[in-house]
């Protein structure tokens, strides 16, 4: 591929950028392989968060260790509003600090039973993105869980899945379900409604909330009320062709269709030919009776597509979908202007979804 025809794409991108987010655009830094020292990328994610504080006001966390079959463990972090929701021992796993009080929350606001008993608030179990291989938050410091747990309310549960190159397929869906069983299996414990269960997730993340869907529809696994699926990386096919072209090409900016298959290829097994459809939900052939979804996609995004096809495909099967498409938008384009209106309403009308998800109105 040659130098000019990768000007010219970034330049026929650019003028589709929207106007509040030119600025953005245009500072976005030089794309660098993250696989090349994936241990120092990932220490430069974590001195970045560590250099930003979240803001944990009204809402708690603690630490919990699931044991895995094989003996090793996956650690949780339950986050909850301030002062409620009741935790008790979690079953076999272990509690880890930061505890909250010894009392479940109310739909209502109200103090409840600290067995889980009278109105327990929904969850939601959130998946962070970060092409399969890093996104991971500071303990206590996931800002998308803080703010769902204090905007929704609900308890909010995030997940440290195993992550690739070192932990390939299906490690990390696999650690995403075993938290959803244990969410529901503890209910009580937790202050959740397990009526109320919703996942969610960003790029990878969101690839992850379809396949734990798929995996807890197919093994007759706990009952799931929504997926959010935000910009989601779900396709094992995406970029197949752009990344097939020569090198050479002008380092883009943000990402593309060969970021996102040099993510598939370090998730994947060795040698995989086919994904299967707990690794690339859009290889799922049948999405019958799969929770109600809400999918948003960005207008420059290489994903898209995907995820416009996988949403079109659910409607087909019968499930309730909402989808949203942000014009003018690349993938990850809040972190870089999160205090444009653009980036703003996407996190309201994202959140606005899920709360009513997990609120319905009753007639």
């Amino acid at each position: 591929m040659s130098v000019q025809p990768e000007m010219q794409r970034r330049m026929a991108m650019a003028m589709r950028v929207h106007p509040e987010l030119r600025a953005a655009f245009e500072s976005l830094p030089q794309f660098s392989d993250p696989y090349e020292d994936i241990e120092g990328t990932r220490r430069g994610f974590h001195e970045m968060l560590a250099a930003f504080p979240a803001d944990r006001t009204g809402v708690d966390s603690e630490r919990f260790e699931i044991p895995r079959a094989d003996g090793s463990a996956l650690t949780v972090e339950v986050y909850r509003p301030e002062g409620g929701a009741g935790t008790g021992s979690g079953g076999d796993a272990v509690p880890g600090q930061g505890a909250a009080s010894g009392q479940d929350i109310a739909r209502d606001g109200e103090a409840a039973a600290p067995d889980g008993g009278g109105h327990a608030l929904p969850a939601v179990l959130h998946f962070h993105g970060g092409g399969y291989a890093l996104g991971r938050s500071l303990p206590g410091q996931d800002r998308a869980a803080i703010a769902l747990c204090r905007e929704l309310p609900a308890v909010v549960i995030t997940v440290e899945y195993r992550l690739a190159p070192e932990h390939r397929y299906p490690a990390g869906v696999e650690d995403c379900y075993l938290a959803l069983e244990w969410a529901a299996g503890r209910a009580g414990e937790l202050g959740i409604d397990p009526a109320r269960i919703a996942l969610t997730g960003k790029s990878a993340g969101a690839g992850l909330s379809a396949a734990v869907a798929l995996m807890a529809r197919d093994r007759g696994g706990p009952a799931i009320v929504h997926q959010s699926l935000c910009v989601p990386d779900l396709d094992d096919r995406v970029g197949a062709d752009e990344a097939a072209e020569a090198e050479g090409a002008v380092t883009a900016r943000g990402t593309t269709g060969r970021s996102v298959q040099r993510a598939w290829k370090h998730y994947l097994p060795e040698g995989t030919g086919v994904a299967d459809a707990y690794a690339a939900a859009a290889r799922a052939t049948d999405l019958s009776g799969l929770p109600p979804a809400y999918v948003l996609v960005c207008d420059l995004d290489p994903m898209r597509d995907a995820g416009l096809a996988y949403a079109r495909r659910l409607m087909d099967a019968g499930v309730p979908v909402t989808v949203r498409n942000v014009p003018g938008a690349w993938h990850g384009f809040e972190l870089y202007a999160p205090e444009t209106r653009v980036a703003k309403e996407m996190t309201a009308h994202w959140t606005g979804q899920l709360r009513a998800a997990l609120y319905p109105v009753m007639g």
